[in-house]
């Protein structure tokens, strides 16, 4: 049985978590400030870390600078009202797994905290700069680090209108899985490049793979190849080139955001969203 420590400083939200925690079958150990959680941190070995950032005595953020000192660091989830960039990103360098803004879903913590568990000794997502009009950031080509990248990239986009946000960031994960499988291999020894330009403007991704790139002739596979009157072609390809249903990945995020470009090699995209 998975051994959590739930270190939060808001009663009502400590006995939440650890409710639905200890019905999802896990053991669950509370601790009311990162001072306490520490020191249970340096005597006892847990699984997995759910982090307060806001606490008395000791933050979270201190407390993500002091998990060095424990001889089997936990992995840790974030879970704050703090979306600022400045704090998101403070919890990437510090080795966050992944970033909960609250108030969020019961179920969503439940499986967020499954996920967490479930991946064995994950790569670390790399932090480039962390300007908060300027983040980038190094992403192991895995399906996992893509889902933990995009809950950091959610909270550093709460400020936008729920509509820009879901188009965007739905846009972003299909170019960044796309770059992962496709550029990447799935090679968790490789990495995506990805950049996060903002303005008051203007939000830009910038997405570069490890690949060599592709050529629009060899996209049969995907559904942007389509003639408009066979909308589906590509799922029959698809079919006979085993691969999984779907396709649709860069014609759905060409219809989500202003505008698209590739470089010439097809191994780098940038998606631009005008919000003026």
């Amino acid at each position: 049985m998975a051994k959590i420590l739930v270190a939060e400083d808001d009663p009502q939200v400590q006995e939440l978590v650890g409710t639905l925690l200890d019905q999802a079958g896990y053991s669950v150990i509370r601790a009311l400030d990162g001072a306490e959680a520490l020191d249970r941190l340096r005597r006892e070995y847990f699984d997995l870390l759910l982090l307060d950032l806001h606490m008395p005595r000791l933050g979270g953020l201190e407390l993500l600078g002091d998990l060095r000192q424990c001889l089997a660091p936990p992995r840790v989830v974030v879970m704050t009202a703090d979306s600022s960039p400045e704090t998101v990103l403070e919890a990437v360098r510090g080795g966050a797994y992944q970033y909960l803004t609250k108030p969020f879903d019961p179920s969503t913590l439940v499986e967020v905290v499954r996920a967490a568990l479930a991946v064995p000794a994950p790569p670390p997502i790399r932090v480039i700069s962390a300007c908060p009009n300027w983040v980038e950031l190094l992403v192991p080509c895995t399906i996992e680090a893509a889902d933990r990248v995009q809950s950091f990239l959610d909270a550093l986009e709460a400020d936008l209108s729920v509509e820009v946000r879901e188009a965007v960031g739905k846009a972003f994960r299909e170019l960044l899985l796309n770059a992962i499988e496709w550029g990447g291999k799935l090679n968790p020894r490789d990495t995506v490049r990805i950049a996060c330009l903002r303005t008051s403007r203007l939000l830009l991704y910038r997405i570069a793979d490890p690949g060599p790139g592709f050529t629009d002739a060899g996209l049969t596979h995907a559904a942007l190849s389509n003639a408009p009157d066979h909308p589906t072609d590509h799922e029959r390809v698809r079919e006979q080139k085993g691969l999984r249903p779907g396709g649709f990945g860069i014609l759905m995020a060409k219809a989500m955001v202003d505008e698209i470009l590739y470089n010439e090699a097809h191994n780098e995209v940038v998606l631009l969203k005008y919000l003026g």
